[in-house]
């Protein structure tokens, strides 16, 4: 049976490494840790498309078998650039995703170096904190067309078959600047219409309404650069027309924002 996918809202920084952030984030933390729960059996990998990883003109695979880490955050603890999450990487899956892309026409790009960043391994912790399911990233494409992502999604579909889960890695609210001074109203606003869209639309329209974000109410108020969004269309992209639940939803999280999370299938 094949698997469902997730877009999840990944929080702030290595929050569950920082008890006083492990204090505010406790229904994320549930949330996450849900997830194995809900597929009720272990994956074979995770293929994580993090709002961390940006590539300009091709999308790129991590293909190290023992990936590094990569401290992608500024201003916190000093032992959180100590951290180390031990799951293994997947040449293996790596390859199946260069298969699939270049099956699709897509460009796609090798690279043995990258590191797993927090989008990646922060939610991955929270879920299996044993590091016991290898993990591979792919990354977004710099120009964060919808279109292009949905089709990216669309082609790592098959992956769905073959035991292996897709997580977009992102943020349903992403405005960093504003979080403290009109986050509330805004992220509210554009959360109301990412629910209608992503669980009362018709599947087969979320194409097209996912690809009109930018005409949603508060959308440049909620996301002013879209790259943690872009990961909520791989998701339904690999989705296809499979029904949504939300996994995940407070009106009050971080500094009084409204975050979301969701599962296809």
């Amino acid at each position: 049976m094949k698997l469902p996918v997730y877009f999840i809202s990944h929080g702030g920084g290595p929050w569950p490494y920082i008890p006083a952030m492990q204090a505010s984030n406790t229904a994320l933390a549930a949330s996450l840790a849900d997830i194995p729960k809900q597929l009720g059996r272990t994956p074979k990998a995770i293929l994580m498309v993090s709002a961390h990883w940006e590539t300009q003109g091709t999308f790129a695979v991590m293909t190290s078998p023992h990936p590094a880490m990569l401290y992608d955050y500024y201003g916190f603890p000093e032992h959180t650039y100590q951290i180390q999450y031990p799951a293994a990487g997947s040449p293996e899956l790596a390859l199946r995703v260069q298969q699939l892309l270049s099956g699709a026409g897509l460009p796609i790009a090798a690279d043995p170096e990258r590191g797993f960043d927090h989008g990646a391994f922060v939610p991955a912790y929270v879920m299996y904190p044993q590091g016991n399911v290898p993990m591979v990233q792919l990354s977004i494409d710099a120009a964060y067309n919808p279109a292009l992502h949905w089709e990216l999604g669309s082609a790592l579909a098959p992956l769905r078959e073959e035991d292996i889960l897709i997580i977009g890695s992102g943020l349903s609210y992403h405005n960093l600047r504003q979080i403290y001074g009109g986050g509330s109203e805004a992220s509210a606003q554009f959360d109301a219409w990412l629910q209608q869209t992503v669980l009362h639309a018709p599947p087969e329209q979320r194409a097209a309404l996912l690809a009109s974000w930018e005409s949603a109410p508060a959308a440049r108020l909620a996301h002013p650069r879209e790259d943690h969004l872009i990961p909520l269309m791989v998701a339904a992209g690999a989705a296809e027309t499979d029904p949504a639940t939300c996994v995940y939803h407070e009106a009050q999280a971080f500094a009084g924002i409204t975050v979301s999370s969701f599962r296809f299938g």
